[in-house]
């Protein structure tokens, strides 16, 4: 799954054969920008690039003095990550905590702070720091009078949701002993649920019976291909988003909402991954996220990964390959609105 080392806000459009603004339109999309690669533009770049296109959200995977800087004054919604090495300390020292705010969040008064994500696709025994941190950090915010930055954890579907179709949706048995505690609290704090949500992934790795059909990954089957009761499902997007819904609901925190922290397609790489791919599913993703899901219809808060092609992404060679941009900030490919 895509890895790196969150509103209803952001909008692209394409001007000149790149993604530019179209004010208003589309408003539940940002982009992810992940740091890793050699060739990248400077920060300063890449904010004028994302107020250039329309872009007004970001996501970043762990704080950058640097990324902070130029994000000042810029008005674009933040969610600043947590690195997964710092789980550990934040779950049993509040003041290193306290010390993270301090430096990171409270030391930039310009920067427009949504949401930190502690954590991002937490693994083995990590995850039982998950919730602690969360807690510390919210008690931190709070104590600093930051209390309206929500605190949530970015997820990925591996390995955390079991069950099928859509409305059998709950957290897998080896997920379930964090995953409970984690929905609760955030149903008590009014916070989000961040996941990363990829068909690209369940696509080529079979994760659901129907996935050998591209076009119901890439929002392009002309009907229904997974039929649940009374819903209908005609694309993964969906139906990964909804078994995240009956999920929480499983785990008595229906209430959550969920923001779709990660989600994109390789251009190249790998199984399936082209650029023709690559445009048809973020351009869909685009036109789709305004009108929710069978389960929840309405606006879904979502991130495209990423803004960047990355040459020192660690993993297969899709992972250097989801970008929107080149490194020279050049369109990977055009998105049109």
């Amino acid at each position: 799954m895509a890895k790196h080392g969150v509103a209803f806000i952001l909008t692209l459009a394409l001007v000149l054969g790149v993604l530019a603004v179209t004010p208003k339109v589309v408003q539940s999309i940002g982009v992810c920008y992940g740091v890793n690669g050699n060739n990248l533009p400077s920060p300063s770049d890449v904010v004028k690039l994302y107020q250039s296109k329309g872009i007004d959200s970001m996501r970043i995977y762990f704080p950058r003095s640097d990324i902070l800087q130029a994000l000042t004054g810029s008005n674009i919604a933040l969610t600043m990550g947590v690195a997964n090495e710092n789980l550990s300390a934040f779950a049993s020292d509040p003041s290193a905590v306290a010390n993270w705010v301090k430096q990171n969040v409270q030391a930039y008064p310009g920067v427009n702070f949504r949401y930190i994500a502690v954590g991002n696709e937490v693994e083995s025994g990590n995850t039982q720091n998950v919730l602690l941190a969360m807690q510390n950090m919210n008690s931190a915010l709070s104590a600093a009078g930051l209390s309206n930055i929500k605190v949530s954890v970015s997820v990925s579907q591996k390995g955390v949701l079991a069950g099928y179709p859509p409305s059998n949706g709950m957290f897998s048995p080896e997920a379930t002993s964090y995953m409970t505690p984690i929905a609760k609290y955030l149903a008590s704090t009014g916070a989000p649920l961040m996941a990363n949500v990829y068909p690209y992934f369940a696509y080529v790795g079979n994760l659901r019976a129907q996935i050998d059909d591209i076009n119901y990954a890439l929002f392009t089957s002309p009907g229904t291909v997974v039929p649940d009761g009374s819903k209908a499902y005609q694309n993964q997007f969906d139906a990964i988003v909804d078994t995240f819904y009956s999920a929480l609901e499983s785990a008595g925190a229906g209430s959550v909402p969920i923001v779709v922290s990660e989600s994109g397609w390789p251009s190249a790489g790998g199984t399936a991954a082209s650029a023709s791919n690559a445009q048809t599913y973020n351009q869909n993703l685009i036109k789709h996220v305004g009108q929710g899901t069978p389960k929840r219809p309405g606006r879904i808060e979502t991130y495209i990964f990423a803004m960047f092609n990355e040459n020192d992404k660690r993993g297969d060679e899709t992972e250097r390959h989801f970008g929107l941009f080149n490194p020279d900030q050049s369109p990977a490919y055009t998105i049109n609105f």
